[in-house]
């Protein structure tokens, strides 16, 4: 192996340390002024050192004062403020990541917490989740082991964020069945359009739609789309025929539920299938909807109970039950919405299937 020279693309720290072990571990006849005299061979030409050193410490301050050490740094620098975070769900490393941060930090001295604090922060993909636990969890941080700890966790708790364009199952918390539908399977009373019911033939995996990127307590508006059955969505349908009106389920007469397509409806028909969620298990609501997180879903009916339109009409919600009902030879368990008291029922555990993958750019546009 040939001694490692000196020209300025390595931090002079790095270098002396690697020249002192590798000397002692080559021969331990040399006394330290061989290792220095050797050393100082090994410094390129275009580096001119000054006379009067006598020792690795005047060195390394020699070689920190060239030129060439600022132009080594103020790379690494640049290097640094052009380093983005991937997340692991869309292809990067975060194991990598940490390494080839704190590698940069190293080479263009960055040796304080806060300044090491602001490159990561910068490094993030820019989106309220990032901001928010970030200054949150870093805000107490005094060491890089405590910086790194908690960076992991805001990492590892983003992996499990519900995003739009994610697929989801919802996962009925009291019997432990999926909401369910398949192509072509409809209401033979009511609507007539496609059928939601507790997993009987096929889970209703849904492509969420978020107006952002991440799916929030804060009014965020989800839609639903059923992946089998293309652009057919998750709603409530209103017949504005005679009086306004929701059709009924089949057996509890509660608001019928169904998957269906917005094109499909004229002047007598109003859809809905924006939905919106809150936490049942927490008082205070968490800001950021996860996987495996216990919700309620809520709908607004575009009909009050008079039949008249209203923009703001009332609020009901998602339930199912045992409650059976029969197409034929299929026996079913019906999906409503309704207007009654919250319980147990109404629970549903949304799980992530599959987030969805963002191109580079996207993520830190």
């Amino acid at each position: 192996m040939d001694l490692p020279k000196y020209n300025g693309n390595i931090h002079p720290d790095e270098w002396i340390n690697d020249i002192q072990k590798y000397l002692r571990l080559r021969n331990n006849n040399y006394t330290s002024n061989d290792y220095l005299e050797i050393a100082k061979t090994l410094v390129d030409t275009n580096i001119s050192l000054p006379t009067g050193i006598d020792n690795f410490e005047k060195l390394r301050n020699a070689l920190r004062e060239d030129i060439s050490f600022t132009i080594f740094k103020n790379t690494n620098e640049r290097k640094l403020q052009s380093l983005k975070y991937i997340p692991e769900s869309r292809g990067g490393d975060i194991s990598k990541f940490i390494s080839n941060f704190l590698k940069l930090c190293y080479n263009a001295d960055i040796n304080d917490i806060e300044g090491k604090k602001n490159y990561l922060y910068e490094s993030l993909p820019m989106n309220n989740y990032f901001s928010n636990e970030f200054y949150k969890k870093m805000k107490n941080v005094n060491s890089i082991n405590e910086l790194i700890k908690e960076f992991e966790d805001i990492v590892v708790e983003e992996s499990n964020l519900i995003k739009t364009e994610s697929i989801v199952a919802l996962k009925h918390v009291a019997t432990g069945k999926y909401l369910s539908s398949a192509e072509n399977f409809c209401y033979i009373t009511g609507s007539c359009t496609q059928l939601v019911v507790q997993y009987l033939i096929q889970i209703l995996y849904g492509k969420l739609r978020l107006v952002k990127e991440l799916a929030t307590c804060s009014n965020t508006l989800i839609k639903l789309q059923h992946v089998k059955s293309n652009d057919k969505f998750l709603g409530i349908n209103f017949n504005n025929h005679y009086g306004g009106y929701c059709y009924n389920s089949p057996s509890t007469k509660h608001t019928e539920v169904s998957c269906n397509r917005t094109t499909n409806f004229g002047n007598t028909n109003y859809w809905n299938e924006n939905w919106n969620f809150n936490h049942s298990k927490l008082k205070n609501q968490q800001s950021y909807l996860k996987s495996n997180d216990i919700i309620n879903l809520s709908i607004e009916k575009k009909f009050d109970d008079r039949g008249f339109y209203t923009q703001d009409g009332p609020v009901e919600f998602l339930r199912s039950h045992d409650i059976q009902f029969t197409i034929g030879n299929d026996t079913l368990q019906e999906v409503v919405c309704h207007n009654e008291r919250l319980g147990g029922n109404d629970e549903w555990c949304i799980e992530l299937i599959k987030q969805h993958i963002w191109t580079i750019d996207a993520l830190h546009d």
